[in-house]
């Protein structure tokens, strides 16, 4: 949505405390918008949205064409324009606008919707603008942008790519301008974004909240007290947002006229290549900021400095190769790799009597101290920020020597259950193997969930299968149903010429089959049986496959361990699968064998589930070996737990992780309660020459 004109002042972008390095990759934004955007990553919290919303105050008015829905600059119309084409009418200015994209918003809301029914009839292009169209030359912000569904990610990139929107509906095609600066502010709590949309953001910053009372105490004063007078406290702020706006149209001036020289190029180039970054767009958005920086610095001139400032804020998030790889540079690596390639010819600042930039204008103009002006009444800004930790690559932890083999028994808990040592006998985490591509496992049926990659539903997108009448706004057109509809009512209506008389009530959309996210929820088997075979390292393997599977197909994920007496929610359901990962990493081991309560933990999680998004559908993945000890009747009880999932329809999968010459066969039995299959780990690989394809919804027929 666009941002509504409301009287209440902005909370002003000087008046934020600390997050040097956000509002420097928001200010070179406004220097310079062909830099690609800012992807804000932190905690919840932190101020992103109010950095974000406060910067759109900070950029110079636009001039339009008067009457133009689709923001046409007067000297360069846009020739495809809707509204065009343009004459020569009076040009009109306005504030650079901010346009808000909610993530449940519709694919007609974003792009714009065509009026099917008048293009049918009269031959029309009745067109209404989305806010591609309302954000064009301005600025998209999308909060939380890594819930975005995956049919509005594809319609972003498209745009981003294109710098146009297209509509289009059987035939009937819209095309207009859509440039706009892309900022998206997420919590990596809640889940990963896309590498595609990953690489469109020209920027990223980690944020988090500082430690250090002092600035804590600032941030509080300073937003009680504009909460208390908004129109003062932005009065006080007006001359410090007056001196970053005059700051923005200099460095504006200044940046056709700065140098990027060979040296400079020399260090982007070889910095990319020794990061080992996909693609050309790292050295092309490193090589914008670099002089983008310079010209906020108030130089003509591209120095080491901005190249490395550039690489920090350019870089961090085209290094990941998996979800489970932590953003950041190795920053020893970084100035090594620029003294190496800048030493031969030197990067102009030797000869440079200032290299830092001149120190007289606001903030010190130097990029370090995130260029904002100095800011009373507060603790000294000018002071480097806060220092973000710095996030280190995952190392698995040393393996555990694991018990030695005891004689496995289906019935009685094993001696390394009763006499592992620790409490319970706990024995320490392992590390996992590495990770394998799996089997695609499926939820029978015809779903209708968010959209995704696992399992059969009836979505938005994809293929065609039938068609119905409209159940409110009318979705994809089915052409060929809607002529069918109107076709025996011709004559009735009046027809006379070559067009067709269609009415609302001929209208059919196209029903569609495609594929949705579930929720996959995770019941691990921790018990002492599983350390003494020196499984569970594999076993960690093939939950953290699963783990990556779940995140490239969009579901959910949850995950239950179970041992010693009981069961633990180690992780809730969300679509974070790096929090996954990491308490996967973190799993003690040892003591007995407790199914039944990990199977039934599994159930009263599904039921608090289906209350909360009931059109999501579970998948229950239980990786045990099937052997149940520990209080009254293990077995039976767990046999009655797996009833009571299979009652409920819950679809399943055991991943058998029984090992040795003399197998028992207790995850299969597990896996008959639970109306489920059974698949061994070595099943699970999807490379496996000895495994058949299996899927649950075809051991679910055979059962």
């Amino acid at each position: 949505m666009t941002t509504p004109h409301d009287t209440t002042p902005q909370y002003p972008f000087s008046a934020v405390v600390g997050m040097d390095d956000l509002r420097l990759a928001l200010l070179l934004n406004a220097v310079s918008p062909a830099v690609g955007g800012v992807l804000v990553r932190g905690e919840k919290g932190t101020a992103k949205s109010t950095a974000v919303r406060a910067l759109s105050a900070l950029m110079p008015a636009v001039d339009v064409v008067g009457g133009c829905r689709f923001a046409c600059a007067p000297d360069a119309p846009d020739p495809g324009c809707p509204d065009g084409p343009h004459g020569t009418g009076a040009a009109e200015e306005r504030p650079t606008r901010m346009v808000e994209l909610p993530v449940g918003a519709s694919e007609d809301r974003l792009v714009g919707a065509l009026d099917i029914e008048r293009a049918l009839s009269e031959g029309v292009k009745a067109f209404e603008p989305g806010l591609l169209a309302d954000a064009h030359r301005g600025i998209l912000y999308v909060d939380e942008v890594n819930l975005l569904h995956d049919h509005l990610v594809d319609l972003l990139l498209d745009a981003a790519a294109m710098g146009a929107s297209y509509v289009e509906r059987e035939g009937v095609s819209v095309r207009h301008a859509a440039r706009f600066l892309l900022v998206g502010t997420m919590n990596p709590e809640e889940g990963e974004l896309r590498p595609q949309l990953l690489d469109r953001f020209g920027l990223t910053v980690e944020v988090a909240a500082s430690r250090e009372p002092d600035l804590r105490v600032e941030v509080v004063r300073r937003r009680l007290a504009y909460d208390a007078d908004p129109a003062g406290f932005a009065a006080r702020w007006a001359a410090e947002e007056d001196e970053l706006r005059r700051r923005i149209a200099v460095a504006r001036e200044l940046l056709p006229g700065v140098t990027l020289g060979d040296s400079a190029l020399r260090q982007i180039a070889a910095t990319c290549a020794a990061f080992e970054v996909d693609g050309m767009r790292a050295d092309i958005v490193m090589a914008r900021t670099a002089t983008a920086l310079a010209a906020w610095a108030g130089r003509t001139e591209v120095l080491e400095e901005d190249v490395r400032q550039a690489a920090l804020l350019a870089l961090p998030h085209r290094r990941r190769r998996n979800p489970f790889d932590a953003p950041g540079l190795d920053e020893d690596k970084l100035d090594q790799t620029l003294e190496e390639f800048g030493a031969d010819e030197g990067t102009g600042g030797d000869d440079d009597p200032e290299p830092d930039g001149p120190d007289d204008g606001p903030g010190g103009g130097g990029p370090e101290g995130g260029g904002c002006p100095p800011q009373d009444g507060g603790p000294d800004e000018s002071a480097p920020g806060p220092e973000l930790p710095h996030q280190q690559e995952r190392e698995a932890p040393q393996e555990q020597p694991a018990a030695p083999e005891q004689q496995e028994s289906g019935r009685t808990p094993e001696p390394a259950e009763q006499s592992a040592p620790g409490a319970g006998g706990e024995k320490a985490a392992v590390g996992a193997t590495e990770p394998f591509r799996t089997r695609r496992l499926d939820v029978p049926g015809l779903g209708e969930g968010a959209d995704g990659r696992r399992s059969r539903a009836r979505t938005a997108h994809g293929r065609t299968t039938g068609a119905r009448r409209p159940h409110g706004a009318l979705g994809k057109l089915h052409l060929a149903a809607t002529v069918q509809a109107a076709a025996p009512h011709q004559r009735v209506r009046g027809r006379r010429g070559p067009g067709l008389v269609v009415r609302r009530d001929d209208l059919r959309e196209a029903v569609r089959e495609g594929r949705e996210g579930n929720l996959v929820l995770f019941v691990v088997d921790a018990s002492g049986s599983m350390a003494a075979r020196k499984r569970m390292s594999a076993v960690k393997g093939a939950v953290l496959s699963l783990l990556l599977d779940a995140y490239q197909r969009r579901d959910k994920i949850g995950m239950i361990t179970f041992r010693g007496a009981g069961a633990e929610l180690a992780l809730p359901p969300t679509s974070s699968v790096e929090a996954g990962a990491a308490r996967l990493e973190q799993l003690p081991t040892g003591g007995r064998t407790p199914l039944s309560e990990g199977l039934l933990r599994a159930h009263e999680v599904l039921r608090v589930e289906r209350m909360r998004d009931a059109s999501r559908r579970p998948l229950l993945v239980v990786v045990t070996d099937g052997r149940a000890t520990g209080g009254p009747e293990p077995v039976a009880r767990s046999a009655r737990a797996a009833r009571l999932l299979a009652a409920q329809g819950t679809a399943s999968v055991v991943v058998d992780c029984e090992a040795g010459p003399v197998r028992l066969g207790l995850a299969g039995e597990l896996a008959r309660e639970l109306q489920g299959t059974a698949i061994t780990l070595d099943e699970l690989r999807a490379d496996s020459v000895s495994a058949l394809v299996r899927t649950v919804q075809g051991n679910r027929k055979a059962a």
